[in-house]
């Protein structure tokens, strides 16, 4: 048997009906082309053969990835819908940087560089641009060793760090001029007060079209407060 046959999804009719149903569910919320439509498609297919292997997403989520995971993503374009380069810090299984990078291929210009620093997920990732010929390119350093690009429109990273850590990840870009949008939960008011303590910020949170506890927070401008002289 080759490595690809046995990685090939197996999902049970059931496991394939609720995924299905799962799908509708999310396009219906983030309608998108026929074109990505079929990049995540093959997205979601390389997933499940990796998820068996090598745990990308929490199973519990496996489901409901088309609504958890993917359209969750896909609701930061409409954000910023003229951006084309964007960087995710610490990509993980691909949400949400290549998510976008499937919406945007094809459009002139449009790049998402993906920063993983774990050695299965950057493979994954590797595999994962390469199946679904995405915009996207995979820096697999730590975030520190990062040499972003001379300009990025859009700063991006789900599920990786408290904002008042995000934002210093993200203070290079963010004093270059990219937005950040970061996907927060119920607890992005407290975090927001606890990086205000660091951070003088000019940001601002919108609900998210996924959860009802859900908010993205969009960083505009950021700069560290300085520590007052002893």
């Amino acid at each position: 048997m080759s490595r690809r046959d046995s990685e090939s999804p197996r999902t049970s009719r059931n496991d394939a009906s609720r995924l299905a149903a799962d799908k509708a569910r999310a396009l219906a919320l983030i309608p998108v082309s026929r074109e990505t439509e079929a990049r995540l498609d093959n997205f979601v297919d390389c997933l499940l053969r990796w998820q068996k292997t090598t745990n990308l997403v929490s199973q519990a989520t496996v489901d409901e990835l088309w609504t958890r995971h993917i359209a969750d993503s896909l609701q930061l374009l409409a954000l910023s819908p003229d951006a084309r380069v964007w960087i995710d810090l610490g990509s993980g299984a691909g949400f949400p940087g290549l998510v976008i990078a499937c919406a945007l291929a094809g459009r002139q210009g449009s790049m998402v560089h993906l920063v993983e620093s774990n050695g299965k997920k950057a493979a994954f990732l590797r595999e994962a641009i390469r199946i679904t010929g995405a915009p996207a390119k995979l820096h697999a350093v730590r975030i520190e060793a990062f040499n972003p690009p001379a300009h990025a429109d859009v700063v991006t990273s789900r599920a990786l760090a408290p904002l008042e850590k995000l934002i210093g990840y993200a203070y290079p870009l963010l004093k270059s001029g990219a937005v950040g949008l970061f996907p927060k939960g119920q607890d992005v008011e407290a975090e927001l007060t606890a990086a205000s303590k660091c951070w003088t910020i000019s940001a601002e949170s919108v609900p998210s079209k996924m959860t009802p506890e859900g908010r993205i927070v969009i960083v505009r401008h950021a700069e560290p407060i300085s520590a007052e002289p002893a």
